[in-house]
């Protein structure tokens, strides 16, 4: 079997295991969404959206809106369901905003149950496994050496999306989902396809001295599980990333993620009072502020925030350093 359908696979075997169980509960879509139905979805679409860029694009395209259907309502019912979870606790904010949000994240599980239906995820006559399994053995799977190096060529070609994106932009944001968020999707599913690819990326240091790169080092992140590169297993044939640029990738995307998450705080809140209370989005953002207090950022401090960090990284030519070259085994 190649290795293009083997990654897959993987992550279809377990996709298929969490749907054969969740066959059997009452609420399936709460019970996958517990048990992290989302990981692999991502991993699937991921890979999808890699092999799309290399062969066989219409037919890994449609499969990466299968996969990203069902992870878009995952992390739907995630949003909601963590601010609630997250408010619930907070004696500053009225019980009605937490019900609101509690009420979105039960309708989200249900659209999530309507779909697995809908789509043959689940069920009687659940096929849909079997038609992505029909799919990938009909690709035109290319040899190991000739992935790779077409990974390379949608690595850089990534990286040149992403620097086009913000200097369109001229590294001012202005919409935390637009911008903030759409960004560090960008740059999370460089850190994603290694561990979705499973050994075929690899980490080199080249011990070239770059002080500019030294202040992203910081112990959480060379620290972290996520940073350390899977097994290289059977793969004889490797894309290799520049370390401490892919340390310094990790250190982005996690700040990223701590101005996104504050700014779509102040977002869910405004959302809340709005839907509840039938007032005016600027009326909503007012009260939204006095609820979360003084120790919450304005949007447009979250924005400066994320467009100095961004320019600063992007400008250095940190992410235009990532890539290293491609290696083998003898």
């Amino acid at each position: 079997m190649k290795q293009g359908l083997n990654r897959f696979e993987y992550y279809l075997q377990k996709t298929e295991v969490l749907l054969s169980q969740a066959a059997a509960e009452k609420n399936a879509g709460l019970w996958l969404y517990a048990n992290d139905l989302r990981t692999p979805l991502f991993m699937l679409e991921g890979l999808a959206k890699l092999y799309a860029g290399l062969h066989n694009e219409k037919r890994f395209s449609k499969l990466k809106e299968d996969f990203k259907l069902l992870e878009d309502i995952l992390g739907a019912i995630d949003y909601y369901d963590a601010f609630a979870k997250e408010f619930s606790t907070d004696p500053n904010i009225p019980s009605f905003i937490t019900e609101y949000l509690q009420a979105q994240s039960r309708e989200k599980i249900q659209r999530l149950n309507d779909l697995l239906q809908e789509r043959s995820w689940i069920g009687e006559g659940a096929d849909r496994i079997r038609k992505i399994r029909k799919k990938l053995y009909d690709a035109d799977w290319k040899k190991d050496s000739k992935e790779i190096k077409g990974m390379a060529g949608f690595y850089k070609k990534s990286i040149e999306e992403i620097n086009e994106f913000v200097t369109e932009l001229n590294f001012k944001f202005t919409n935390i989902e637009l911008h903030v968020h759409a960004l560090r999707r960008k740059l999370r599913w460089l850190s994603i396809y290694p561990r979705a690819l499973q050994g075929a990326i690899q980490l080199t240091d080249s011990h070239v001295p770059d002080e500019q790169v030294t202040k992203y080092l910081t112990e959480p992140v060379i620290n972290s599980p996520f940073n350390k590169m899977p097994e290289a297993g059977s793969n004889e044939c490797f894309l290799m990333l520049e370390k401490n640029y892919f340390l310094a990738l990790s250190w982005m995307i996690a700040e990223l993620g701590r101005i996104k998450d504050s700014g779509l705080k102040v977002i869910a809140v405004t959302e809340a009072f709005q839907q509840t209370k039938n007032i005016s989005q600027t009326e909503a953002f007012a009260l939204a502020y006095r609820v979360l207090g003084d120790q919450q950022p304005y949007i447009t401090t979250l924005l400066a925030q994320s467009s100095d960090i961004s320019s600063a990284y992007l400008k250095q030519g940190n992410l235009d350093k990532l890539l290293s070259g491609i290696a083998s085994i003898d």
